[in-house]
Formats: structure tokens, sequence, C-alpha cells
């Protein structure tokens, strides 16, 4: 049932919430610290873990999905209610772990984008640069092309 994906959002969020709350008061910070990042991972491993079960239905992956869809407003309004400048005046271990996880960020895409490339000179990619340019073969058995004059 679609409830029933609301209500493992519900619980992730509680938690991730919870989990936020005292990590903020172990840094000494006045604030969640990273509660709703918290929830959704806590619901992507919840939704892995019903999914290799077999016990995840259209409804709960339905449910789960409309609000996975959600994410950023949701974020845009927890961080909306956060108190930064109590967090900063909280001290530099902020300013240092906010650095840190713009480097590991950095370094994460850096590495990501090494192990997906493809080689330069793939026939893939040669067919894609041709596609862009314009200059691909037709496909066999693909009916002729429309002039612009009368595509309308």
């Amino acid at each position: 049932m679609i409830v029933l994906g609301v209500a493992l959002l519900a619980a992730c969020t509680l938690i991730g919430v919870y989990l936020g709350d005292l990590l903020g008061v172990a840094l000494g910070v006045k604030a969640n610290v990273g509660g709703v990042g918290i929830a959704m991972i806590l619901l992507i491993v919840a939704r892995l873990w019903l999914s290799r079960r077999g016990s995840l239905t259209k409804g709960v992956q339905f449910g789960v999905e409309f609000w996975a869809g959600m994410y950023i407003p949701i974020v845009v309004a927890m961080a909306a209610q956060q108190n930064v400048v109590a967090a900063v005046s909280g001290g530099p271990i902020v300013i240092i772990a906010a650095t840190g996880s713009l480097v590991l960020c950095f370094g994460a895409v850096a590495l990501l984008s090494r192990i997906g490339r493809r080689d330069p000179g793939s026939p893939e990619v040669e067919h894609g640069g041709s596609v862009i340019g314009g200059e691909a073969d037709p496909i066999v058995g693909a009916p002729p092309a429309i002039p612009a004059a009368r595509r309308g």
C-alpha cells in the first residue's frame, strides 16, 4: 500500500532527525547535523532491504518513490529551519567538516568520472560524435528524413 511507503519514509525521517540531533550534540553544535541526509540514506537502505527480501510491493514502492522525488523541497525546508549562525559560532569544527566533505565530494566525482570513462577511440564514442556533428550514416530501413521546410 502507498501508506506503508509513506510510513517507511516517516520512520526514516524520525530516526534521521534524532540521529542528526545526537550528532549535533556530540559535535557541540546547537543544530541538527545531517538529519535529512541520514534519513534519505536510511530510506535507500530500507528500500533495498525490502527489495532483496521480495517484500517491496508496488504500493510501497510508489509511496517511497513519490517522497524520494520530494527530496530537494524537503531539504530546502529543513535547511530553512537550521540556525546557521549558531552552528558556525560552535567552533572551527564546522568549517573543518564542511571543507572535508567538499574535498571528499570532489574526490568522489573525479573517481567516478575515471571509472565510467570510455576509451576516446572506441567505436561507440566515434559514432556518438558523428551523430552529434550531424554526420552519422542513416539507419538502414528507416524512413527518409522530412525536410525542415515541410515539418510545419
